[in-house]
C-alpha cells in the first residue's frame, strides 16, 4: 500500500507494515490525539469492492469493538477512508486496536522453543479466560489457533483476530455461509468440518487441539491435505499426549481429550469449566472431567441382547435393522460432509511440492520463487534479527523441503534488522554526564563531545548527533555538542564605573578598574575596557575598565608640615 503516512479518521498515522492476513494489512501507527503507539487493521483495497469482504471485515469491527478484557487484543475505534488501490481510490474500512509488543505462539512453535507442560497449562489458562469473556457477550471467536495468539515481552496472553467471529445468535453462521471454511484444519472442530451451525464449544475443541500441539508439539491430527485432517477431526480419536510425550504427565489427558471430544455433549459445556480443570491441574490436584464415564454413557445408549431365545432374537431384529440403518445414514453423514470440505478446502485431486528454502530472500523475491513453486506468501510477521538484514526472511512454515499441496500459503518471518531504539532528548541537559546517563537507560552509548562557544551554562548539551527521535542501532553511540560557556562582552564604554561594574558582575565577570586622569571626559565615566565588547569571554574571567578622573592641581597639593623649607 503507498498510504503509509496518511492520517486516518484525522487522527491515526499509518506506519509501516507489521503483518499480513488474508484479508487485511497490519500498521504499525501513530494515535495523534492521544500519542500513543497502535496497531491498525486495514482491509486489502484489492477485496473493498468486494460486498461480501467488506460487509465480513465491518462484522469484525462491531464484534471485537465490544470486548474489553485483559486477554483480548483490544479494538479503539473504526471507520472508513480513501485509500490507493492502484487502479484508483476505493473507500477502505480500518480497524484500530491495542499494538502488542511480543510474538504468536505460532512463532514460538517454530522457533522449536520447548513449552514445559505447566507453561503449556497457563498459556492455555490465559486463551480460556478471553473465550469465556468472549462466549458470556455472545462471540463465538471460531478461529482459536497458534497464529492468533499473542505472548507479549511480558508474558501476557492476548487472543486476537476476531475476524470470523459472529454472533451466536447469527443462526446461519455454518461454514458454508460463504463457501469457506471458517477455521484452519488442524484446529476445526468436528461441527466445523461437517458446515453446522457452531457454538461455544466448537472453541472449546480448537481450544483442546491448541494445548495438544503445546504439550506434544505436533497437532492432534496431521496429514497429507486438509481435507485428510478434517476427515480425521470428524472420525478419528486422538492419541494421549502423554504417549507421544513421556514428559507430559497422565493426569493432562484427561482434560485434553474431554475437550477433543466428537460431539459437543461430550466437551466441557462452557470455557470457564475448561478453565477450572486447567487450574485443578496446575494445583496439583487432579482434573474432575471423566472421559470414561462420558464412554460409558454412550455405550449404554445401545441395550445390548442378552437371551438365546428364538423368540426374542426374532423381536430383535428390527433393533439390529435399526441399528444397521442408522449406521448407514451416520456413514452418509459422514461422507456427505467429506465431499462438501473437499470441495470447499481441496477442491479436486490436489498435486503435492516441495516448500522451496526462502531464508535470506526479500519479501518480493520469495513470492515470486513460491510461485514458481504453486505456493503463495501466507502470513507475515516482523520482528529484529542481529544476524539478518532488514526486509529478509529468517525463518517459514512450514520448513523448507515439507511436502505439501500446491497453492499451500507459507507464512514467512521477516527481519526488522538489528535492535533499533530511539535516541533520548539531549538538548538542555546540564553536562555530558547526565546526557551519558540518558543514552545508557536506551541502550545506546556517549560518542564524541564537541565544545561549542555559546552563551548557555557551561556544560549545556547544545545538540545531538543523530537528532532526538531519530531512531538508531542498539548500543549505537551519540555524539553531543556541549556549550563553552562563553558569554558575549557587552560595551560598557561611556557608562559610570558604578553601571558598568553591575552590568559585567551580572553576567558573571569578575572587574578590575584603573583610573586615568583627564579634563576632557567627566569623572566616573568608563573610557575604554579589555577585552573589547563583543568578544567571547568565559563566565570568571576579569574585565578591565578604564575610568576617568580629573588631574590633580598642584597649587593645590598641601604642603607638609614636616618638610625642610
Amino acid at each position: 500500500m503507498s498510504d503509509v503516512g496518511k492520517t486516518l479518521g484525522g487522527r491515526y498515522q499509518l506506519g509501516d507494515v507489521v503483518g499480513h492476513g488474508g484479508m487485511a494489512e497490519v500498521h504499525a501507527g501513530t494515535d495523534i490525539r492521544l500519542g500513543r503507539q497502535v496497531a491498525i487493521k486495514v482491509l486489502r483495497p484489492d477485496l473493498a469492492r468486494d460486498p461480501a469482504f467488506l460487509q465480513r471485515f465491518r462484522r469484525e469491527a462491531q464484534s471485537a469493538a465490544g470486548l474489553n478484557h485483559p486477554n483480548i487484543v483490544a479494538v479503539y475505534d473504526t471507520g472508513e477512508d480513501r485509500l490507493e488501490s492502484g487502479v484508483g481510490e476505493v473507500t477502505v474500512p480500518w480497524i484500530v486496536m491495542e499494538r502488542v509488543e511480543g510474538v504468536t505462539l505460532r512463532q514460538i512453535l517454530s522457533s522449536g522453543r520447548k513449552i514445559t507442560p505447566e507453561r503449556a497449562l497457563d498459556i492455555i489458562d490465559g486463551v480460556l479466560a478471553a473465550l469465556d469473556y468472549s462466549h458470556r457477550h455472545g462471540i463465538v471467536h471460531r478461529d482459536i489457533k497458534p497464529a492468533n495468539i499473542m505472548i507479549t515481552n511480558n508474558g501476557q496472553v492476548k487472543v486476537m483476530d476476531f475476524g470470523i467471529a459472529r454472533a451466536l445468535a447469527d443462526s446461519s453462521a455454518t461454514m458454508t455461509h460463504t463457501n469457506a471454511v471458517m477455521g484452519t484444519a488442524q484446529y476445526l472442530s468436528p461441527e466445523q468440518a461437517r458446515g453446522e451451525v457452531v457454538d461455544a464449544r466448537s472453541d472449546i475443541y480448537s481450544t483442546g487441539c491448541l494445548l495438544y500441539e503445546l504439550l506434544t508439539g505436533q497437532a492432534p491430527f496431521v496429514g497429507d491435505s486438509p481435507m485428510a485432517i478434517a476427515f480425521q477431526h470428524v472420525s478419528a480419536e486422538p492419541v494421549a499426549p502423554s504417549s507421544v510425550n513421556p514428559s507430559v504427565p497422565m493426569r493432562f489427558d484427561t482434560l485434553v481429550l474431554k475437550s477433543l471430544a466428537k460431539s459437543p455433549e461430550n466437551r466441557y459445556t462452557t470455557a470457564a469449566d475448561m478453565r477450572a480443570d486447567v487450574n485443578r491441574l496446575l494445583a496439583g490436584e487432579a482434573a474432575t472431567a471423566q472421559l470414561a464415564a462420558a464412554k460409558l454413557d454412550e455405550t449404554q445408549r445401545i441395550q445390548p441382547i442378552t437371551t438365546k431365545d428364538s423368540t426374542m432374537a426374532r423381536s430383535n431384529k428390527p433393533k439390529k435393522a435399526a441399528l444397521i440403518s442408522a449406521a448407514i445414514a451416520v456413514t452418509a453423514v459422514v461422507i456427505g460432509a467429506l465431499v462438501l470440505v473437499s470441495r470447499l478446502i481441496s477442491p479436486g485431486e490436489v498435486a503435492q511440492v516441495n516448500v522451496p528454502d526462502l531464508a535470506g530472500l526479500t519479501l518480493d523475491r520469495a513470492a515470486v520463487v513460491l510461485s514458481n513453486a504453486g505456493l503463495t506468501i501466507g502470513e507475515t510477521t516482523y520482528q529484529n534479527s542481529d544476524d539478518r538484514p532488514a526486509n529478509t526472511i529468517i525463518s517459514q512454515n512450514p520448513i523448507p523441503d515439507a511436502l505439501v499441496d500446491k497453492g499451500t500459503a507459507v507464512s514467512v518471518i521477516v527481519s526488522k534488522g538489528k535492535d533499533q531504539v530511539p535516541v533520548p532528548t539531549l538538548v538542555n541537559l546540564a553536562s555530558q554526564d547526565e546526557a551519558r546517563l540518558a543514552l545508557e537507560a536506551v541502550g545506546l552509548f556517549l560518542g564524541e563531545v564537541t565544545i561549542e562557544d555559546n552563551e548557555a551554562p557551561v556544560g549545556t548539551v547544545l545538540r545531538s548527533d543523530p537528532p532526538a527521535g531519530t531512531y538508531v542501532v542498539a548500543e549505537s553511540r551519540v555524539s553531543i555538542v556541549v556549550s563553552s560557556g562563553k558569554i558575549t562582552v557587552p560595551n560598557v564604554i561611556g557608562l559610570t564605573e558604578a553601571d558598568a561594574r553591575d552590568e559585567l558582575f551580572n553576567l558573571g565577570f569578575l572587574v578590575n578598574v584603573v583610573y586615568s586622569e583627564i579634563d576632557t571626559v567627566a569623572p566616573g565615566l568608563v573610557m575604554d575596557q579589555s577585552p573589547k565588547a563583543d568578544k567571547l569571554l568565559a563566565v570568571g574571567r576579569t574585565i578591565t575598565l578604564t575610568v576617568s578622573q580629573l588631574p590633580v592641581d598642584p597649587s593645590e597639593t598641601i604642603a607638609d608640615p614636616n618638610a625642610t623649607p
